[in-house]
């Protein structure tokens, strides 16, 4: 062997051992990845819809994890907290962030973000979307969506439409609506769905548009009006609600995604492990079941990086074109 092609044999050596180097602490990480419990950030208050997505997928996950997830809600600002502190954590994959459709908006929601959306995560996979609902108290006059309309469009100085804050799934819809319509409404954003539900119930104001994880069961025990859903095919869990496409507001149609996410920098080898859990999690017949009962759509041929990456970006996009021309903006 001639003197040049050893020293191309040394360089090459050198250089593929620096590269298993560089790889060994990430591998290491994933042999023993989960040795302790992870935690799931939900940047929503408890027993909210995104609540109610997290909890019944971090069960389905921990049977193939072998470790307990844990949920934690750390509600505020429309998700941007709770969203926060993912973005700061270690990234050693014990720390995850399920949030909704809000992951793209916020940024052209807030003036100010204390992370980056599109540098500080790294995506995991899409997870299910949730159809919403157009919902009234009991006693609202109107029988079904045509009545609803016009209602609303007589009495829209009278009336008051909820929100979950700015940001929620709610308040994204009842832009899309009050466009759509072409009519100006008065707002009532809340700290959350709960509290805005519990007023509906109490009718002490007159309706909101909310995602199928929290109305169903409202609906089905008659406590609320339900007049249309969002989604492109009525939802199985209530085959007598039509949608609004059907009931006159031609191409209307609002789904709210959820995604998983971990922080940037998370080893490859364990943001492998954590998409094979959510691959195994969204396949698991208990979650599945959960989904339908409540209308839920689960995205299982979406479960990738790659898939919640393409997403997230056509996303933030057309939100951020709808917001601006709005004029809807937060501190």
């Amino acid at each position: 062997m001639t003197l040049r092609r050893k020293m191309m044999s040394v360089a090459v050596a050198s250089v593929m051992a620096a590269g298993v180097a560089a790889l060994a602490p990430g591998l290491a990480m994933a042999q023993n990845y989960p040795s302790k419990p992870v935690t799931m950030i939900v940047p929503f208050a408890a027993g909210g819809p995104t609540d109610v997505v997290a909890r019944s997928l971090a069960e389905s996950m921990r049977k193939t994890l072998g470790q307990t997830i844990v949920v934690e809600n750390v509600a505020g600002a429309g998700g941007t907290i709770g969203t926060a502190r993912v973005a700061k954590a270690q990234n050693d994959g014990y720390t995850l962030l399920l949030m909704h459709i809000g992951f793209s908006t916020a940024p052209a929601l807030y003036r100010k973000l204390s992370y980056d959306a599109a540098n500080d995560f790294a995506p995991v996979g899409l997870t299910v979307d949730v159809p919403m609902t157009m919902i009234a108290r009991d006693n609202f006059p109107a029988n079904n969506f045509a009545e609803f309309l016009a209602y609303v469009k007589a009495n829209n100085a009278k009336l008051s439409m909820a929100n979950a804050g700015i940001g929620s799934a709610s308040h994204l819809c009842g832009l899309i609506f009050t466009s759509t319509i072409g009519t100006e409404l008065q707002t009532i954003p809340y700290k959350g769905t709960a509290p805005a539900m519990n007023d509906i119930l109490g009718k002490q104001v007159d309706f909101m548009c909310d995602q199928t994880t929290n109305t169903t069961g409202q609906i089905k025990a008659n406590k609320v009006k339900a007049y249309a859903v969002t989604s492109k095919a009525r939802v199985p869990s209530l085959p007598d609600l039509p949608t609004m496409d059907e009931s006159g507001l031609k191409g209307f149609e609002v789904g709210i995604w959820h995604g998983l996410w971990a922080p940037k920098g998370t080893p490859q080898p364990v943001v492998d492990k954590v998409q094979a859990a959510l691959k195994a999690g969204l396949a698991d017949p208990a979650f599945k079941n959960r989904m339908t009962e409540l209308g839920a759509i689960v995205l299982a041929d979406q479960a990738s990086p790659a898939a919640l990456d393409k997403h997230v970006k056509s996303e933030t996009a057309k939100w951020g074109a709808i917001i601006k021309k709005a004029g809807v903006y937060a501190d």
